[in-house]
């Protein structure tokens, strides 16, 4: 069995793994010193991404130092629309930057198909850490759902309640579904080419499902989400596939018939998502990373309560969205052994 001893994909597979995996979202990052000295050196963020040799190093730091189950691609989910055209950068100490495509003047701007060629760095990144990783470490990549996607695209920056996307989907929801279209094809080519490189599973990231009004979550979310997993599969029968959507809530059982794990955010009490997720199928989380920043017994309650409130079904143990630069590495040791300590 390809799965065997690999804890995160029998829990993807639907199987309770002899003990609960763990990784962590941005798991490499800037709250290790090693991360920040290859940083430094790499130049800009984007230099980082395409530069195999020193992406390849950050993917592997969190694991020599914790020992996770899981290593995630280092890259970004901005790297989709650069390889559609789209001028992309980071400003320092501000976040993304891009120059944002608002109407179809905009979209006519960028390529209509994704340029795999931009990202062969990514996917040689891939191939290097499917040699280098341990053998029980499984191998994730990963890309951003098209609404998360192309919210940064229309504002050309994150913003607090991705209101510009959701103003031009009121307005003029033709141009919103021809962008969504092109990021679902384009995502789709992309996620398959890291499966083919050597990724063992991949996640969707759907950052801001929480930002979408109830009715405007199936059209906008839900179904690209669906259509990327169809069409991934359809290349690449029995991908593994993890979708996040944080911010779902109530609606996180939307996604559940073409996941293989859901991510529950921080905000969900993990016995009630348990009770919304169908009956078997693989949850991801979900300690708040403010928890893990504050050590103690707000740790140790919130590592019980995903523990406790998971028992009964295939669980991966990860926080309930990215790791923060001001995390304590004591803190980090302490939640892999006591999640190490649940295994026995």
């Amino acid at each position: 069995m390809a799965d065997e001893g690999k804890l995160v994909l029998e829990a993807l597979a639907g199987r309770r793994p002899s003990a609960t995996p763990i990784w962590l979202m941005r798991q490499a990052g800037r709250y290790l010193p090693e991360y920040r000295a290859v940083r430094t050196k790499a130049g800009s963020f984007l230099d980082l991404c395409y530069n195999p040799d020193l992406a390849t190093e950050v993917t592997l730091q969190p694991i020599r130092r914790f020992g996770f189950d899981a290593a995630i691609l280092f890259s970004d989910i901005l790297v989709v629309p650069h390889a559609f055209g789209q001028n992309v950068w980071f400003a320092e100490g501000e976040g993304p930057r891009l120059d944002p495509i608002a109407d179809r003047d905009g979209l006519s701007r960028i390529a209509g198909t994704i340029d795999l060629e931009r990202l062969e760095p990514v996917f040689e990144t891939l191939r290097r850490l499917r040699r280098e990783l341990p053998r029980p470490v499984t191998l994730l990549g990963f890309c951003g759902a098209p609404f998360t996607v192309a919210s940064y695209m229309v504002a050309g920056k994150g913003t607090p309640d991705q209101a510009p996307i959701r103003l031009l989907a009121y307005r003029d929801p033709e141009f919103v579904a021809a962008l969504i279209d092109r990021l679902v094809e384009g995502s789709i080519a992309y996620l398959s080419q890291q499966i083919e490189a050597g990724a063992e599973a991949v996640q969707i990231f759907e950052s801001f499902a929480g930002a979408l009004p109830p009715a405007l979550l199936p059209r906008w979310s839900v179904e690209p989400v669906r259509r990327i997993a169809e069409g991934v599969r359809q290349r690449h029968p029995g991908a593994r596939i993890i979708v996040f959507a944080k911010g779902a809530g109530a609606r996180l059982a939307d996604y559940a018939g073409f996941a293989d794990a859901l991510g529950i955010d921080w905000a969900s009490d993990p016995a009630e998502a348990d009770g919304i997720v169908p009956p078997g199928l693989a949850v991801q989380g979900n300690l708040d990373p403010l928890a893990l920043i504050a050590g103690g017994e707000a740790m140790e309650t919130g590592i019980d309560a995903a523990l406790t409130g998971f028992a009964g079904r295939p669980h991966i143990f990860n926080l309930g969205h990215g790791i923060r630069p001001e995390t304590p590495i004591a803190h980090v040791e302490r939640l892999v052994q006591r999640v190490r300590e649940a295994r026995a």
